[in-house]
């Protein structure tokens, strides 16, 4: 239970100066804690317009989504229409991957807790009609399998795609309307939305990006529709914080109508995978979860970033508490290290961990192993020995290097430990692990963004 009652002035004032600090446009803020909510807005949802941010507009989750997709997946095996050991074959039996192995024995459960293999960033737009996840499910037989099926964990937006149609098969409806029908109405989540049609409904924020040291509006609003199931919904902290509510209540609608099965709501925060790098997010996964260790103490939660947009949920089960920040441009992750920090010890008795960083005395790693190009469809590395140390250049491919302003960055790589070095935008304050490692076959990778790259050359 919360350590102290809520207060909305001290977390309006803490929003405003934190996101200034961090060049952050635009946020809302939400802070759930037993029976009570608070809600805080900053700033502006585009800088274009100069429209106002309220607790009332609506921001893109990102990948949160999710977690909201993987609910309806443990829905429908409540209702006994899918186990999590069931290949997915036997559901989509059209599906064809590029490895014929993979295609018979991948099962729901490696699509929910990121260990298929599937190249994971494949933004392939295939329309706007209702049958595009039919049509991105068809063009997977083209697309890479990175590592071997459940022998590494890399973070896969394709196979969330893949669910989104695992959804619709199943219930017979789109995506978009079984989310409707099965998550937002019975939980009451009258700002939640997955298409931009219905988005411009409301205040709706745009995403920035830096350019000459300014935050400017995106070139593009929202991601192809066939990303839904893997980031498109568009919501408030407050339902944000209704879908929390629903697992911190063990399943159950703010009616007290059963919406998931407490073993379903458990299993989703068990462990079932772990992390080659146990930085940047949390230490493991669970069903959709990311599970997070803070000194102790057991979270979960899910980050989200689309064009532009992040997101942060955190939920603390035993205390009864979750925060939801939503954000629009700037240094977003930094405004959650501070925030969430301030946040969850003041109102939970929470410590947060340490955020990741190089060690204060400089340490010696030998980069030679390590040097060479990486790849996967959508992005280029390349670990280059430079004149000041090593350096990881990485290159935008595909469609998303024509939604960004700059395909290509580069970041000295600082030496952490064995295999391990920090990177960091320039202008951020929070460092990024890059993890060095191979399987027990041979096979050598980058972990970095939260996704393992194989080596190429």
């Amino acid at each position: 239970m919360a350590k102290n009652t809520l207060d909305l002035a001290h977390w309006q004032e803490r929003l405003e100066v934190l996101a200034e600090k961090h060049k952050v446009p635009g946020a809302q803020l939400g802070i759930l804690a037993g029976d009570q909510i608070v809600e805080a807005a900053y700033g502006t949802l585009n800088k274009r317009t100069g429209q106002p941010a309220t607790p009332e507009s609506v921001f893109q989750i990102g990948s949160i989504s999710k977690v909201w997709t993987a609910t309806v997946v443990m829905q429908l095996v409540d209702e006994g229409k899918v186990a999590l050991d069931t290949p997915v074959v036997e559901v989509i039996p059209e599906l064809q991957l590029s490895d014929p192995d993979v295609t018979k024995q991948l099962t729901i459960w490696h699509l929910l807790t990121h260990t298929s293999g599937i190249d994971g960033d494949v933004f392939t737009d295939t329309g706007r009609g209702d049958d595009n996840l039919e049509k991105y499910t068809a063009l997977l037989a083209d697309v890479a399998q990175n590592h071997p099926l459940g022998a590494t964990w890399s973070y896969c937006n394709s196979g969330w795609s893949l669910l989104g149609r695992v959804i619709e098969k199943l219930t017979d409806k789109t995506w978009d309307q079984a989310m409707k029908d099965m998550l937002f109405t019975p939980l009451g989540l009258d700002s939640t939305c997955t298409l931009a049609e219905e988005a411009i409904l409301f205040g709706a924020a745009v995403g920035h990006v830096e350019a000459n040291g300014e935050q400017v509006p995106t070139p593009v609003w929202d991601l192809p529709r066939s990303t839904g199931p893997a980031g498109l919904i568009k919501s408030t902290t407050r339902d944000v914080l209704g879908f929390a509510k629903l697992h911190l209540s063990g399943g159950l609608a703010p009616d007290g109508i059963r919406v998931l099965s407490a073993e379903s709501v458990e299993a989703m925060a068990q462990h079932h995978a772990d992390l080659p790098d146990k930085y940047i997010l949390g230490d493991s996964w669970g069903l959709g979860w990311i599970r997070f260790g803070w000194n102790g103490t057991r979270l979960i939660g899910h980050d989200g970033n689309t064009l532009g947009q992040a997101g942060f949920l955190r939920i603390a089960p035993d205390q009864g508490v979750a925060v939801a920040l939503l954000c629009n441009g700037g240094n977003t992750r930094d405004l959650y290290q501070d925030l969430y920090r301030e946040i969850f010890w003041e109102v939970a008795g929470i410590e947060m961990s340490t955020p990741f960083a190089p060690p204060a005395e400089p340490v010696e790693v030998d980069v030679t192993p390590y040097l060479g190009t990486y790849a996967r469809s959508s992005v280029r590395m390349e670990v280059l020995a430079g004149d000041e140390g090593p350096v990881l250049r990485t290159t935008v491919l595909g469609p998303l290097a024509e939604m960004v302003p700059d395909p290509v960055d580069e970041y000295p790589m600082v030496p952490v430990g064995p295999a391990l070095f920090a990177v960091k935008p320039p202008e951020a304050e929070t460092w990024a692990p890059v993890t060095f490692y191979e399987l027990p076959t041979g096979e050598r990778y980058v972990h970095f963004g939260v996704r393992a790259t194989p080596r190429v050359d």
